[in-house]
């Protein structure tokens, strides 16, 4: 068999240690997703690939039986900081733990203090690079994603890496998840840690000190979530004023979705659900759509359409278009249940359509993991009416319960559900323009074939048909790691090109 390559694989967050939001799943399932691939041959290229994470208070409160296994400085402008990492193993892959003055243990992972989150991530990320110093273990790939962590993309472009042993052959990849969030009021911090601003570079000039534009600039490769949003941050409506500088790294630029656990989202064995069911017979999902019913005192009966929607409540999500879109079909027969978090604002106003609407709404603010399984188990269609959406989850989640999307066409959502006027093998229903109008009429479509009971079970059965397992989708990212790979052994002084 030929060498392994090495991947550091850098994240602010990573279930089941951590975990905020979709970059929590991404980093907690990838990695162990390419752990778990074997070569088939050899001419085949094994990966040996390690998580690395910061060690936040609430990952302490747990307890997990860690062990130390380096302690390190980075250089600071009030003098160095010493930092340590603990390691663990989750089923077999290497987990790293950075601790440090710059982690708080009392502190959220994310603050409302751009400042202090600068200072922490920066921290973090040229840690993880002093790690693998600790180590003696050279990276082939550098695997950073998003702002967070891309201040260790950026610091590995300053490095002489022609005389580090460490890093000569690194190539940097940044995993590109959430395009606005740019790490403004990070600049002072990437400063006090010795990461001056790119003057003579093609970023524009607000960006040439922010943590993501400079990962953005020094990454080998950046990757988006769907291979749509990759050509959406092109554009000036999805680029976050980014886009005329991407458009000229734009050969550097690929889209791979992400995945989901297939054995954690199983409709066959969730103990959340009052009945198990598969593609095969969906008719015990009649028993779990009567105890929801039960459960929000809706009137209890099978044959009225259920609409949910798990969602953070914010403005990205399209939330502010749900209200007058319900309130358009509102003569129609259907109940919804929306359960989510997020914008005062917007929690207000489904609230609002609750009681305008009392015999078909029922809201749920707050975040409730069990419901939310319940609920895919019982639904029989999910609302998605993102202005953006770089992947998205809850729609491949949805479809593997049986549950039809219904979704606005953008990133991830337009990759991964073909629309019933368009395809025979339909699995949702996309709509365009963004308005209320147009997601209504998206859903009336939807409720128009629910009618036809013979064609929503084939709907349904072809949704949870699809394959949106991380196997997939790991593969396309072990090829890219080898390519990149291939390329920088290739620009390497004396190189002879061999094979990755």
């Amino acid at each position: 068999m030929k060498p392994k390559l090495n991947v550091l694989f850098l994240a602010a967050e990573a279930d089941p240690f951590i975990k905020i939001g979709g970059l929590g799943d991404y980093a907690g399932s990838l990695p162990l997703a390419l752990h778990g691939i074997v070569p088939t041959s050899e001419d085949e290229t094994g990966i040996d690939i390690r998580l690395v994470i910061p060690f936040y208070g609430a990952i302490q409160q747990k307890q997990y039986p860690l062990k130390r296994v380096a302690a390190f400085e980075v250089p600071h402008a009030g003098g160095s900081l010493p930092a340590e990492a603990l390691m663990l193993e989750m089923r077999g892959l290497p987990v790293y733990f950075i601790s440090g003055s710059m982690i708080p243990a009392d502190a959220p992972v994310y603050t409302s203090d751009p400042a202090e989150d600068g200072r922490k991530f920066t921290f973090f990320s040229l840690c993880a690079l002093e790690l693998a110093r600790s180590l003696e273990w050279p990276p082939d790939i550098v695997h950073a994603n998003d702002w967070h962590t891309a201040p260790a993309v950026y610091a590995l472009s300053l490095i002489q890496r022609d005389s580090d042993p460490v890093f000569n052959n690194a190539a940097a990849l940044l995993g590109l998840h959430n395009l606005p969030y740019l790490g403004a009021g990070a600049e002072q911090a990437l400063d006090e840690f010795g990461l001056p601003p790119a003057e003579n570079s093609a970023l524009p000039g607000w960006a040439k000190q922010m943590p993501l534009p400079l990962g953005l600039l020094a990454a080998d490769h950046i990757v988006a979530p769907s291979p749509t949003y990759a050509q959406e941050i092109l554009t000036p409506e999805f680029g976050s004023g980014l886009h005329s500088f991407l458009r000229q790294r734009k050969q550097d630029i690929s889209g791979i979705l992400n995945g989901i656990d297939v054995n954690r989202w199983d409709p066959r064995t969730d103990e959340q659900l009052k009945a198990n069911y598969s593609h095969e017979d969906l008719t015990p999902r009649k028993v779990n759509k009567t105890a929801l019913q039960q459960e929000f005192n809706l009137e209890v009966d099978a044959d009225i359409p259920l609409i949910i929607i798990i969602s953070r409540m914010d403005k990205q999500k399209g939330i502010d278009l749900v209200p007058d879109a319900l309130r358009h079909i509102a003569g129609q027969r259907w109940q919804a249940v929306i359960l989510g978090t997020g914008d005062p604002v917007l929690e207000a106003a489904v609230r609002g359509l609750e009681n305008n609407l009392p015999d078909q709404v029922r809201v749920a603010v707050r975040f409730d993991a069990a419901l939310s399984r319940r609920m895919y188990g019982a639904a029989d269609i999910i609302l998605i009416p993102s202005r953006y959406e770089p992947c998205g989850l809850n729609q491949m989640i949805g479809m593997r319960y049986g549950v039809v999307p219904v979704a606005r066409a953008t990133g991830g959502l337009k990759d991964t559900i073909q629309d019933y006027d368009l395809s025979e093998e339909s699995t949702g229903f996309l709509f365009d323009k963004e308005s209320a109008s147009a997601l209504s009429e998206a859903i009336r479509r939807a409720l128009a074939v629910y009618e036809n009971r013979d064609a929503w079970t084939q709907l349904q059965q072809r949704c949870m048909q699809q394959d949106f397992s991380w196997d997939r989708f790991a593969r396309q990212y072990l090829t890219l790691y080898r390519s990149l790979a291939r390329a920088k052994a290739a620009r390497q002084p004396g190189s002879s090109q061999t094979e990755v």
